[in-house]
């Protein structure tokens, strides 16, 4: 084995590789304190939730109750927010179904926009909460897979502030799985 013959000072492929990732220069690769820089702007934390829920309706019947407007408000008056009283009577949900819609649920308490729609395959949502600062959205995937008589609904959602994942958790359940369940059924 041949000794290294580099010094100190020389970026190492992973150096160079990362540097152009963050759009720096290979020679501001070489600088002092870019790797310790680099580290300081990347957030090593993150919540998701990944759920998996089964439905006894077709890929095309699910899309559609998360998708069209008026089928999506039943899912709504049945949600637990409604039944607990935390929305009462709220407005008609408003859903785009085009991609860069906006789409306001929940008496506009949840909000956003469609990232990504592929009817009765995938919806993908930049996704907020009317709690959240201004301009703080999360991702929202739903991805729908025929399974046997019904459709497997494959969830995640990310990117959302930190010590938020248990309470969002247990909300897509209450909100939008039991909800959808009832409905669908």
């Amino acid at each position: 084995m041949k000794p290294d013959k580099r010094n100190d000072s020389t970026p190492t492929r992973r150096d160079v590789i990362a540097g152009l990732t963050l759009g720096l220069g290979a020679a501001a690769v070489a600088g002092a304190g870019t790797r310790a820089q680099a580290a300081e702007e990347i957030a090593r934390t993150m919540e998701s939730i990944h759920q998996e829920v089964q439905f006894k309706a077709s890929p095309n019947r699910l899309y559609a109750a998360l998708t069209d407007a008026k089928e999506f408000q039943k899912v709504v008056l049945l949600s637990g927010a409604v039944k607990k009283g935390m929305v009462k009577a709220p407005p008609p949900a408003q859903i785009s179904t085009v991609v860069g819609g906006e789409f306001a649920i929940f008496g506009g308490y949840i909000s956003g926009r469609q990232i990504e729609l592929v009817p009765n395959v995938r919806i993908v949502q930049a996704w907020r909460t009317g709690m959240w600062d201004p301009g703080t959205y999360s991702i929202a995937k739903f991805v729908l897979a025929p399974q046997g008589p019904g459709t497997l609904l494959t969830f995640d959602h990310t990117g959302f502030p930190t010590g938020e994942a248990e309470h969002l958790a247990e909300g897509w359940k209450s909100n939008y799985w039991e909800p959808l369940e009832k409905l669908l059924s």
